[in-house]
């Protein structure tokens, strides 16, 4: 089957002639009709994740060898199950929802395979879906999405669910008081459009780019902000009276933080959930000063997989705009990505 690979870091991605999978136990084999490219393939492309300070978190260091395929937000046909495997047909269309844990661990068995040592992550650990096929481990981690539009359906498996688990972690706001949103960007983007069926506040978008600002409002946002402005954390302290309750960082930069922590209220909660990398200076008396708490997110769980679907299925969930690229442009879709020229997602498709 063709696949396009990763074959030296930061190079260009490789088409490739690569043994078709044969599903083993539980295994379910998909044939991948859809799947998105997020921002996190750019740091699995290079390599390596930016701790700051010049020192960085390599994908080889977890164990990632050469070649690799990726793509964790991958949709299609189920081509044959494994003899252990229940619960799915040949022919039905799912989700392969991809944060999967070794399944036997201590957090793994209590159900926090997000927190697992050890994970089996589709396309990130495991051969992805950037190819003709993908191998789900069990059926479990395959998601109905009857009644969704492919390419929005593939992109819930990463940003739609880590919009949603971030969103989670702020959902005590009252209506009164604000949420900004940092970054308009493909999660971003996801979070704006579910905002309003998960958080009550009001909701003020941040973002560099006009257009990206632009599309924040269509998606439903109540105010933006542009946060390369100097007199911005002054703007957004007036807009809100005072302060963001919570912010929510879908950059994760040293600037986007700094800026994060400046505009929020006493009291207030940041959620860090970009992995644009670097280190922020903080200043730490203004943690017990402004009373405030630091969470980082982490994509999302199953159970919120699926009750995101159920929002999404109930059409509470306003699609990120998606331009689809045939599986072939796989590297160019990636690389038109890292050069910022998609407004929201690039979907690819077989």
């Amino acid at each position: 089957m063709r696949a396009y690979q990763i074959v030296e870091w930061g190079a260009p991605l490789e088409e490739r002639e690569v043994p078709m999978p044969e599903p083993q136990g539980t295994e379910v084999l998909v044939r991948v009709t859809a799947s998105g490219i997020c921002h996190s393939d750019i740091h699995i492309w290079d390599g390596y994740f930016d701790l700051g300070g010049g020192n960085k978190l390599t994908l080889e260091d977890r164990g990632v060898g050469l070649p690799f395929t990726m793509g964790h937000e991958v949709l299609g046909e189920v081509a044959a199950l494994g003899p252990e495997a229940e619960g799915v047909a040949v022919g039905d269309r799912r989700i392969v929802f991809p944060w999967i844990g070794c399944g036997d661990c201590a957090v793994c068995q209590r159900g926090e395979e997000l927190l697992c040592l050890a994970p089996r992550t589709v396309g990130a650990r495991k051969p992805g879906g950037y190819a003709e096929y993908c191998l789900a481990p069990h059926p479990r981690y395959l998601v109905d999405f009857e009644g969704v539009d492919e390419p929005h359906a593939a992109t819930c498996a990463c940003s739609g669910v880590t919009a949603y688990s971030a969103l989670r972690k702020v959902d005590f706001l009252r209506a009164d008081e604000h949420l900004m949103i940092i970054g308009a960007g493909g999660v971003g983007l996801a979070g704006i459009g579910m905002a309003k069926a998960v958080v009550k506040g009001k909701l003020v978008v941040a973002d560099i780019d006009p257009a990206k600002r632009a599309a924040a409002i269509a998606a439903g946002a109540d105010e933006v902000v542009d946060n390369g402005d100097g007199e911005a954390v002054a703007k957004v302290l007036e807009m809100t009276g005072g302060g963001a309750m919570a912010a929510i960082d879908f950059v994760g930069a040293p600037a986007t933080g700094g800026f994060a922590v400046q505009a929020l209220a006493r009291g207030g909660t940041l959620v860090v959930v970009g992995l644009f990398g670097g280190a922020m200076p903080l200043p730490m008396a203004m943690m017990p000063l402004k009373m405030l708490r630091l969470i980082g997110s982490y994509v999302g769980n199953l159970q919120e997989m699926h009750e995101l679907m159920a929002l999404v299925k109930a059409g509470k969930v306003k699609p990120v705009p998606i331009t689809p690229r045939p599986l072939r442009e796989a590297g160019q879709a990636i690389a038109d990505l890292r050069d910022g020229k998609a407004v929201g997602r690039y979907v690819l498709t077989n």
